[in-house]
């Protein structure tokens, strides 16, 4: 359990959202955020950052800057500069500025209070992807969160979807893309499993070990799917779409199940009865498939 500030551009008031566990917040660009991990908390506050890093000052890494602290903005300005800004003798405006020699993380002194989150804050800045209304659940199958412009509308600002997908000891998540040709950047959360990425031109790009702490990309126009360990698999990815479609290759939902089974037959040069045998799997699981 944490906290986290931020102060959206041009706002004249901080939002103070409560954060813990299965939270996601979409973060436009010039926001400012500060996180505080609570006294009660027994553990370490972990923050994921994914986004979009191609507008960055170095493209391909996130752009941030301090505000305080020894490579705080401030501190590039003359103290002529900082005093005017603020509105202070030139004396004190160098004293404010050097008197926090941190550059990222703040330990807070005995006493010191940061203020306390704001029910109503969380309104449209966060959603709890272990808590939210499931998209598709499967009986030991898996199970997925799709975050999109219905449930937390600021990814439209932001312009990124993503989704939070849970699947079973030893299941399998069907072969899919996106349908809007977007990039999906992928992090295992916990558990482990394998994963193949095939390219448009039908050759294996990917394959691959993933455990928590792995991260991988699909690029645009690829087919990925993983299957779990015994342990089960936990992974989080943004995609660069805020409202992401995704079609599938295997499964009741899958393309298979719509095509004729004349076109079906000839496609794969097999017989009426092959065709029938094919059609006639995978009637009950969408997307997650369970072991036999």
């Amino acid at each position: 359990m944490g906290t986290c500030g931020i102060v959206m551009p041009e706002a004249t008031k901080e939002k103070v959202v409560a954060v813990k566990e299965g939270d996601a917040l979409a973060l436009p660009f010039g926001v400012l955020t500060w996180w505080h991990n609570t006294p009660e908390s027994a553990t370490e506050l972990v923050v994921l950052f994914l986004g979009d890093t191609s507008k960055g000052h170095k493209p391909g890494q996130f752009t941030n800057f301090q505000l305080r602290g020894s490579s705080g903005i401030f501190t590039g300005f003359s103290t002529e500069f900082v005093g005017r800004a603020w509105d202070l003798k030139e004396a004190d405006a160098a004293n404010l500025v050097s008197t926090q020699p941190a550059s990222g993380i703040v330990k807070l002194t005995a006493g010191q209070k940061l203020p306390e989150p704001i029910p109503e804050d969380r309104k449209d800045m966060a959603l709890n992807c272990l808590e939210a209304k499931l998209d598709v659940d499967t009986p030991n199958g898996g199970r997925v969160v799709v975050l999109n412009t219905v449930n937390l509308p600021l990814v439209k600002e932001v312009g990124l979807g993503a989704d939070l997908v849970r699947i079973d000891a030893h299941s399998m998540c069907s072969p899919g893309f996106s349908c809007d040709s977007a990039y999906q950047v992928t992090y295992i959360v916990r558990g482990s499993g394998r994963v193949q990425v095939i390219g448009p031109d039908g050759k294996r790009v990917l394959e691959t070990r993933i455990e928590g702490g792995s991260l991988f990309i699909v690029p645009r126009f690829h087919v990925v799917s993983k299957i779990a360990d015994a342990s089960g698999m936990e992974w989080f990815s943004i995609i660069t779409t805020p409202n992401p479609i995704f079609s599938h290759l295997a499964g009741k939902t899958s393309v298979w199940k719509a095509i004729s089974r004349e076109v079906l037959e000839a496609a794969f040069n097999t017989t009426p009865e092959m065709e029938k045998l094919f059609r006639s799997k995978r009637l009950d699981s969408e997307i997650f498939f369970a072991p036999k």
